[in-house]
């Protein structure tokens, strides 16, 4: 016993595990050689009364949890390398595992290297919990990153959530630690808890790699094996080709939470919704959905902008494999998914990121770089190598592991300013003095050029509410790298407009055409998006001046000038059908408006501008370039008209659209304008339909050029322009 002692409960490996401060538990515990020709095996069982080795010997408790047993060569040979430990414990019995200190470690160096530098892109296959079979044994590895930790252990289920039960192993200098713990299974509940080295305080955290989450308010992780069989081979091998600069995208922006509910208020399964969603929009046309973030967070309210597991889809709709199922149905059925993205902040909940080994790890710990005041969160810190990495690794995790088809990166304006949102004295310069963060914006060229090479026919696209240059241009020419950037200048200058009374609009004629004076110097998104019928905004519809016709008329003018305007299209969920209250997470759509006849002619006006959109190349082939536009007339403020063509000039002879717009709830008459051809031009959509609940006033769907010269052009054409409408001419051929 007194020789057990030395080896054992008189050390300070002892004292360490006892205070939960070890380091390097694998150094003490497992079996080691003592002077060749014996070998102690020591086993750590804080809460067990015996303890022995299975065909092998028993262990003597040495104190506080410890067993141990000196053998010598011959009885060592007979012990298996993973040998097994039974144990009792006074309320629960006999209990038998493979002792985890028996493994060498599992984390490979040039995993380690490429973490430090930052290049891992696969790195979620090594940190959190994977299972796997370790010289033929079944379990699960842990590993986690917390460089400021004295100790890091595995609590769980398997080991009633006693944190002196599973210490870890620090590997080196790399802050990474990590166990592979035999017989664990999914779908156990899992977190970390951590001692921080300087204060010895400690605490539980959640993985940050965590593959799935619990269903909050509860807060753990789960260990996930994903068993979906994607059925989506023929739509991933077309999307490497994706020419999504000339081709239609047109996108319905969804929070899953709220566009459909059970008639009981509870939410619909990934599944169901992957049923009704795609169903609906299909038949209303839409060529990609874009999902408001499905990465777990803990408030509803946040929409879930403010991220607590970014490698878990939210738990609220399913688990994982459901949540693969709907992009995997979506993709059956020739629709894409975009997901929200937020690499620029999260929350400070204590159970996630913040703090997290008791340090500000992946923020800053000066507030004036690591906070967003304004939104109660952490800013990431792109100078840390393995910040990046989590970051950029968890981008590609979409994409691979779920075939999402693109990102719109959220509040890019906030990470690349690094005074957005800040006053004078709450913030720091650059090395140069300047206001650019200059890690943020290496780490978005990296990350657009990676996902971009390994992923063709991605597409990202940037929330940047800024005049910062070159966002959607390539990252060799000097640019960001995103494929497109939302045109929230557009957006504000065309809602601006239209909340304008009519009678005043000719004084705010430049609001919709000053977007042709930069419409090209980046390839842009027009958005319509929730947060426009949000925080006391009112809906679209409800935005609109007048009374109730001259609302519902401005709102169709509203979808018909987005539409024909140059740039790729977004929507936000009901505002298809008129949606009369403002937008609320708490509630589904009111999908019965839609039974009411200005709500269905709303909808049914959207349903064939798509179909319009979809079928005439004219209307997406040159989004990007100046060649696809070309103004009629945009100087008649006085009468608040404006006449465009759009034009796809790679057919011979180019197709054309000729698009009008009348933006007073006057009936303009007699109404002459310049047409690119001679011929007969039929009405392709007229906003005041009475199928959409205008007053049927328009052309008798045809009008006939005349030989009269106007506004510099060979021919022209009289026209009856529809109050508060818009009129879509084609040529016949």
């Amino acid at each position: 016993m007194k020789q057990l002692q030395a080896y054992t409960s008189n050390t300070d490996d002892f004292k360490c595990l006892c205070s939960g401060a070890h380091h390097d538990p694998f150094s003490f515990l497992g079996i080691h050689p003592l002077d060749g020709k014996r070998w102690i095996i020591r086993a750590w069982l804080p809460t067990a009364v015996s303890a022995r080795v299975v065909s092998g010997p028993e262990l003597e408790a040495m104190g506080e949890g410890l067993f141990a047993a000196i053998v010598d060569n011959a009885t060592k040979e007979k012990i298996p390398v993973h040998y097994t430990l039974e144990w009792s414990e006074p309320h629960s019995g006999t209990h038998k595992v493979i002792s985890p200190y028996t493994f060498a470690p599992q984390v490979g160096d040039v995993d380690l290297h490429l973490f430090g530098e930052g290049r891992h892109w696969h790195m979620y296959d090594v940190m959190g919990a994977n299972p796997r079979s370790v010289d033929g044994v079944e379990g699960v590895l842990f590993s986690v990153w917390a460089p400021s930790a004295e100790r890091v252990s595995v609590v769980g289920n398997f080991n009633t959530w006693n944190g002196l039960r599973h210490p870890m192993r620090c590997r080196g200098t790399s802050g990474v630690w990590e166990i592979f713990i035999p017989g664990i299974q999914a779908p156990e509940r899992y977190k970390f808890e951590i001692r921080n080295m300087r204060t010895k305080d400690s605490f539980v955290k959640a993985d940050p790699y965590a593959r799935a989450m619990e269903m909050r308010p509860r807060t753990a992780s789960i260990v996930h094996v994903s068993a979906h069989q994607w059925n989506d081979a023929e739509w991933m091998e077309q999307r490497q080709t994706f020419d999504w600069q000339h081709l239609p995208v047109n996108i319905y922006e969804v929070h899953l939470g709220s566009w459909q509910r059970h008639d009981n208020g509870r939410f619909l399964n990934y599944r169901d919704i992957a049923h009704r969603l795609v169903e609906y929009a299909l038949w209303m046309g839409y060529t990609h959905l874009n999902l408001m973030p499905v990465s777990e967070h803990a408030l509803d309210e946040s929409w879930g902008y403010q991220v607590t597991a970014y490698y878990a889809p939210t738990r609220r709709f399913g688990d994982p494999d459901d949540f693969r199922y709907f992009v995997d149905y979506c993709h059956q059925h020739g629709l894409g998914v975009f997901l929200d993205w937020v690499p620029a902040h999260f929350p400070k909940d204590r159970f996630a990121l913040a703090r997290f080994d008791g340090t500000a790890l992946y923020e800053h710990e000066d507030p004036r770089k690591g906070e967003h005041r304004e939104w109660g969160t952490y800013v990431f810190n792109y100078g840390r190598n393995e910040v990046c990495n989590f970051l950029m690794a968890n981008a590609m995790y979409w994409l691979n592991e779920f075939h999402i088809d693109g990102l719109r990166v959220d509040a890019v304006a906030s990470m690349i300013y690094l005074d957005y949102s800040r006053d004078e004295g709450e913030w720091l310069t650059n090395e140069y003095g300047g206001n650019e963060n200059i890690e943020a914006l290496e780490f978005i060229r990296t990350l657009n050029t990676e996902i971009h090479a390994r992923y063709p026919g991605a597409v990202l696209m940037a929330e940047e509410s800024t005049s910062w240059p070159m966002v959607s241009r390539p990252v060799w020419m000097g640019g960001l790298g995103f494929s497109m950037k939302w045109n929230m200048g557009w957006m504000n200058d065309t809602l601006s407009y239209f909340g304008e009374d009519p009678i005043h609009r000719s004084y705010h004629h430049s609001r919709l055409t000053f977007s042709q004076l930069y419409a090209y110097q980046e390839n842009f998104v027009l958005p319509l998006s929730h947060d426009e019928v949000v925080h006391q905004k009112r809906s679209l519809v409800d935005k609109m001046p007048g009374d109730r016709w001259q609302k519902f008329a401005n709102l169709r003018l509203l979808f018909g000038y987005q539409m024909l305007h140059p740039g790729k299209k977004l929507l936000f969920m009901g505002g298809e059908f008129a949606q009369w209250r403002e937008w609320s997470d708490k509630n589904a759509l009111d999908w019965y408006l839609c039974d009411e006849p200005e709500h269905r002619g709303v909808q049914q006006l959207l349903r064939d501008l798509n179909q319009l959109y979809a079928e005439s190349s004219a209307l997406y082939a040159h989004d990007f370039e100046a060649r696809g536009f070309e103004w009629i007339d945009c100087n008649d403020n006085q009468q608040s008209v404006l006449s465009f063509v759009r034009i796809d000039t790679r057919t011979s002879p180019a197709r054309q659209l000729v698009c009008l717009f009348n933006f007073t709830p006057v009936v303009r008459e007699g109404y002459r304008v310049g047409m690119p051809q001679r011929g007969v031009y039929r009405e392709r959509i007229n906003s005041d339909a009475g199928v959409y609940g205008g007053s049927n006033t328009g052309n008798r769907g045809a009008v006939n050029t005349s030989n009269q010269a106007w506004m510099g052009r060979e021919c022209s054409a009289v026209v009856t322009l529809p109050p508060l409408g818009f009129v879509v001419l084609q040529l016949e051929e």
